[in-house]
């Protein structure tokens, strides 16, 4: 963090500055106004004094109020001024003692300047031609009209001294301290420069890259919770985090769909060249073709290319989160007919149905869409086990829940498969396929039944072990306004294939 004009910084040195600054002027003007005033008070006491001892020498002569014989004498402090005063107070007589006390008398111009200072002991300050400023008093006893007068010179230079001395006193402070001050902000700034500079080297990564490295992160030692600093410091570290977990994601995005669409691609272009092919075959119309045959392999990749672009197609749609239709359907019926349509179209596997319900087996959805789940989970028993493998195929409903379980008793699924069952394009190792024409699907078929779980609010898992391989789907069930009796109850079973 430089020391800019701008910078947080200069500012706070600088209103520390300007605050230390009041405070001292503050405090040295209060210094200085008080020891005036004590100085005042001492003159003032001073000047009492010499009054009332005027006074009492003017009263030996009470109707002379021109008898200034008080002043004879020694004992006078030099600049002492004493006058006498008439009925409406005006000076008759005045002096001012010298440097070697004695009396000098006032001039006119000096005893106007005294005109009309009431003899009530209330000190004044006066400014009396040629000789200064005055500190001035006078007092009334029985018709005797006395004023006193004593020079403020001292008390001036006293003041002007403690000034001279409080304001190199406060620079002197103002210097340590601002040195202090400008020593302990930038300490306690560090670590903020140090947040600041992390903050803009991040700024400087090139974030729109593949490929970025590790973020730097403020120190560990700069993100203490217990400061606002650290506060900040903790704050960018979380959002580095969040940047590098969203950069990652979106790479992690990229290479799936750039997979997914060479996986799509190299599907497609599959079924598309034997059509190719077979077209050519038929337009050469050389040498004795049956034709019976070519159109049914033709059929059969159209069939293939077919449900391959419907399945892109329904991620697309569930990926863009689109609404479903909302329905109530019974997983029951519907597990159920799933189940025969199974044993209509494989003879060799052992198919079963089995009902655990507690209450009615219904969910609010797309009724296609759960049928292609539940169609999905069975075509991949089939294509994926052995002949003779007994495949269950479980509807339970609970209180909180609706579940579909898919079960058979053939080899299992590697356990190096297990994490990306479900994802896109995820083919069966070898020892799960089967040999036949109907070997090796596109591996979209579990990601469907996973995407479909999903946009219902559910999820789809599985477990697996060599002779057991369960695939489940968990549902919420269906908002009922009335409790319904369970239309069917208990563990029932569809007898195995004849």
């Amino acid at each position: 963090m430089s020391g800019t004009p701008g910078s947080l910084r200069t500012r706070l040195l600088v209103r520390i500055g300007a605050a230390l600054v009041a405070v001292c002027a503050a405090m040295a003007l209060a210094g200085v106004l008080a020891q005036r005033a004590c100085l005042l008070d001492r003159l003032d006491g001073r000047l009492t004094d010499a009054a009332e001892h005027g006074l009492a020498r003017a009263s030996v002569r009470p109707h002379d109020d021109r008898d200034l014989t008080f002043l004879d004498g020694g004992g006078h402090p030099e600049g002492l001024l004493t006058a006498r005063l008439d009925a409406h107070g005006a000076v008759t007589a005045g002096a001012v003692t010298g440097p070697d006390a004695t009396p000098r008398n006032l001039t006119p111009g000096q005893r106007a300047a005294l005109r009309g200072i009431a003899p009530d002991g209330t000190p004044r300050t006066r400014t009396v031609p040629g000789l200064g400023t005055y500190r001035v008093t006078g007092l009334d006893a029985s018709g005797v009209r006395v004023l006193a007068g004593l020079p403020l010179d001292d008390v001036r230079e006293m003041t002007n001294r403690l000034a001279v001395v409080e304001a190199a006193v406060t620079a002197a402070g103002l210097a340590v301290a601002g040195c202090a001050c400008a020593v302990a902000v930038r300490r306690q700034l560090r670590p903020l420069g140090r947040v600041a500079a992390t903050a803009a080297e991040v700024a400087r990564a090139p974030l729109g890259r593949e490929r970025i490295g590790r973020l730097p992160r403020v120190p560990e030692a700069d993100t203490d919770p217990g400061s606002e600093t650290g506060r900040v410091g903790g704050a960018l570290n979380r959002m580095i985090d969040h940047a590098e977990t969203a950069h990652a994601e979106r790479r992690r995005g990229e290479e799936r769909m750039r997979r997914l669409l060479a996986d799509a691609g190299h599907e497609l272009r599959t079924p598309l060249a034997a059509i190719v092919g077979y077209a050519e075959l038929m337009n050469r119309g050389t040498g004795p073709v049956d034709p019976a045959p070519v159109w049914r392999r033709v059929a059969a990749e159209s069939a293939r290319m077919t449900v391959l672009v419907e399945d892109l197609l329904l991620l697309a749609r569930l990926d863009e989160g689109r609404p479903l239709p909302a329905a109530e359907v019974d997983l029951a019926a519907l597990v159920a007919e799933a189940v025969w349509q199974a044993r209509a179209a494989d003879e060799e596997h052992t198919w079963r149905l089995a009902l655990r319900l507690d209450a009615p087996a219904l969910v609010t959805g797309d009724e296609p869409a759960l049928r292609k789940a539940v169609a999905n989970l069975l075509a991949n028993a089939r294509a994926h086990t052995p002949p003779g493998t007994t495949v269950v195929a479980t509807v339970e409903a609970g209180a909180e829940c609706r579940l579909i379980r898919v079960r058979d008793d053939g080899p299992g699924i590697p356990p190096h498969l297990l994490a990306t069952v479900f994802d896109r394009f995820t083919r069966a190792d070898p020892s799960r396929s089967r040999s036949g024409p109907k070997a090796g699907g596109s591996g979209l078929g579990l990601a469907v039944v996973e995407a479909i779980a999903s946009a219902h609010g559910g999820h789809a898992g599985v477990r697996s072990a060599p002779g057991h391989t369960e695939f489940t789907v968990e549902l919420p069930p269906a908002a009922r306004t009335e409790a319904e009796p369970p239309s069917r109850a208990g563990a029932t079973g569809l007898s195995e294939r004849r």
